[in-house]
């Protein structure tokens, strides 16, 4: 399948993996890239350059695919971390939450295609104006932190589509075959997925995560930080649950801030304390249903695509 986001990235499926804090390293962006994707390292919850650029070094000894970096400003990053990027010759890289203006300044010029994450239609219209090569536009059906205008991704991805040049991608809720050719049909040119790729075996996340994810309906999520002006979706459980009490009640700042910390975040997802820990998931945990390798779920996610688009063209030959 080929469309301007694979044409620009030089990768076979328009299917692109989110930057999954603490989750996101060498071996799972390189199975997504050997599978036809593009697989990202996520940058900046390590903070450290050295292990940046060793992390990457381990990507290139996996795949010789286009991969990408993924900065989630605002969280342990520094200038230090782009020039490790520029050095290296990344073939991509995205940039979630924050302003993207200094990165993208700082990219210009290098060949580097650029990806930025977005909740609403301005957004998407600043980031193409800063000169970025792609906007993802992500619905509040996502997991991790979401727009504060809930926004559904039905919604959100043809409103983008129409405001902007570049390509779309679609994320949010999304996790099989029959959302890549619904977003497709949105005027989307490619998906981005994070919950569904923390479900498959080269993903490091606990096996007890893994696990709440196959569980989960798309009922058992629910939306924290909201208090905080950063809203984010996450699994339902006892910290999350109780994380949404305190904010119903109007705690202070203070006595959320620890129970949403990283660590907590790190306890439930790596360590697989999925009580007092909480872990990041979106809607579409109602469609995982196994922890497949990479290439199994790609392959099924094409097919799935091929037999949507069938129905579709079925049904018009009948009108």
């Amino acid at each position: 399948m080929q469309t301007r986001l694979t044409r620009l990235l030089g990768i076979d499926r328009p299917v692109i993996q989110g930057g999954l804090a603490h989750l996101a390293y060498a071996e799972l962006a390189a199975a997504v890239s050997n599978a036809g994707g593009l697989g990202q390292v996520t940058a900046t919850f390590v903070g450290e350059p050295d292990w940046l650029r060793r992390e990457i070094a381990k990507v290139r000894a996996l795949t010789r695919k286009p991969f990408g970096v993924n900065f989630a400003l605002g969280r342990r990053f520094t200038p230090e971390l782009l020039d490790v990027v520029l050095a290296e010759r990344v073939p991509v890289v995205s940039v979630t939450g924050g302003n993207p203006e200094p990165v993208l300044t700082r990219l210009a010029g290098s060949g580097i295609a650029t990806m930025v994450l977005v909740a609403g239609v301005r957004q998407a219209q600043k980031a193409e104006g800063l000169g970025a090569s792609v906007v993802i536009a992500v619905g509040c059906e996502g997991g991790g932190h979401i727009g504060r205008d809930d926004t559904t991704t039905l919604v959100l991805v043809p409103r983008v589509a129409a405001a902007v040049k570049v390509p779309v991608v679609a994320s949010g809720g999304l996790a099989s075959g029959a959302g890549l050719a619904a977003a497709l049909a949105l005027g989307a040119e490619g998906i981005e997925m994070g919950t569904r790729f923390v479900a498959t075996q080269e993903c490091v996340a606990h096996a007890n995560y893994k696990q709440a994810l196959v569980a989960a309906r798309e009922t058992d999520t629910l939306v924290i930080e909201r208090s905080l002006g950063r809203p984010a979706r996450v699994l339902r459980g006892s910290l999350s649950e109780r994380v949404l009490a305190l904010e119903t009640r109007g705690a202070p700042p203070e006595e959320i801030l620890p129970l949403v910390s990283g660590q907590q975040n790190v306890r439930a997802a790596i360590e697989g304390d999925m009580d007092e820990g909480f872990a990041w998931a979106g809607e579409g945990v109602g469609l995982i249903q196994d922890v497949p390798p990479v290439v199994e779920l790609l392959d099924r996610i094409m097919a799935e695509a091929e037999a949507a688009s069938q129905r579709l063209a079925d049904a018009w030959s009948e009108v």
